[in-house]
């Protein structure tokens, strides 16, 4: 089994161009499936002896681990995917995981800062970097750049210099599967770029082999990690922000849903955000009328 996993593996690497993020989920989730089906012993596993009850006893065995279910239906996403490729490339007859069914998964709407509330924080960074450590500089760029247009962290990570096209207000952005396109950013992510592209240059000075084309940059030069503008968000907030819990995926759903709230059309929403079916921008309305019964709900007379 191994074997046809890596043979997948690569499949998905080299002509789906799946993000490394995808690829270490997916191979670590298929690991997991087949040491369940060799009972924590090393022995080969004979991939005819799979079926759709051996799938559903992987399911239950991680229901009986995981608390979340979300994990669980990754897990078996990846399972789907796998048998679908082996079909596909004739190993098996047939998917046995197509009739198997996805743990129905708790929908829960985020909180999502306010106009306000995220103005009030960018403005309060701002200040800050105005007069202190000018890493700080670099931070509020990435802040206003995740608001501004909406990007994945990955996304943002992945932007070189040359991705910001400063006269159009531009970005030229990788995402998911290495499709590329276009997103436009205002005039205060501009400010805040032109502010940190000399202390982008005074890291480099510093750091003779840091990163050329990266356009984000840590203390040593080299490109931004996805962990790391994590925690510079979450610590962000802590300090400047309101008292609500956010990520970098907190200030992509607020940039949908306050484009939303004013009147975007949901398409063109869906092409800044780079998804492939509307459905999944779909979820952000559920936000939007969420907040808008919160309003109803405290200021109409009869409410």
């Amino acid at each position: 089994m191994d074997d046809l996993i890596e043979r997948y593996i690569h499949y998905l690497q080299y002509e789906r161009n799946a993000s490394p993020h995808t690829i270490r989920n997916y191979l670590s989730d298929l690991r997991q499936f087949r040491d369940y089906l060799a009972g924590g012993q090393s022995r080969a596993v004979s991939m005819k002896s799979i079926d759709a009850l051996r799938i559903r006893g992987f399911l239950s065995f991680l229901f009986a681990k995981e608390k979340k279910k979300a994990s669980i239906a990754r897990k078996l996403a990846a399972v789907r995917a796998f048998f679908k490729f082996l079909a596909r490339e004739r190993v098996l007859a047939e998917n046995p995981a197509a009739t198997v069914s996805t743990p129905k998964l708790e929908r829960k709407l985020p909180r999502v800062m306010t106009e306000e509330e995220m103005n009030t924080f960018l403005d309060r960074v701002g200040e800050a970097a105005q007069a202190g450590d000018p890493l700080l500089r670099r931070d509020r760029a990435i802040l206003e750049l995740l608001y501004a247009s909406g990007l994945r962290v990955s996304e943002l990570v992945g932007l070189d210099l040359r991705s910001v096209n400063f006269g159009d207000g531009m970005l030229l952005v990788r995402g998911k599967g290495r499709k590329e396109r276009i997103v436009p950013f205002g005039s205060k992510a501009r400010q805040a770029l032109s502010d940190y592209f000399p202390v982008r240059e005074k890291i480099l000075q510093e750091n003779k082999k840091g990163s050329q084309t990266a356009l984000f940059l840590n203390a040593r030069g080299e490109r931004l990690t996805t962990r790391s503008v994590d925690r510079l968000v979450k610590r962000h907030v802590v300090t400047f922000g309101p008292n609500v819990k956010a990520s970098p995926h907190s200030l992509r759903h607020a940039f949908a849903t306050h484009l939303l709230t004013e009147g975007a059309d949901l398409r063109a929403i869906q092409e800044m955000l780079g998804h492939a079916s509307l459905a999944t921008t779909q979820k952000y309305t559920q936000v939007s009328i969420k907040q808008l019964m919160d309003v109803y709900d405290k200021t109409h007379p009869k409410a």
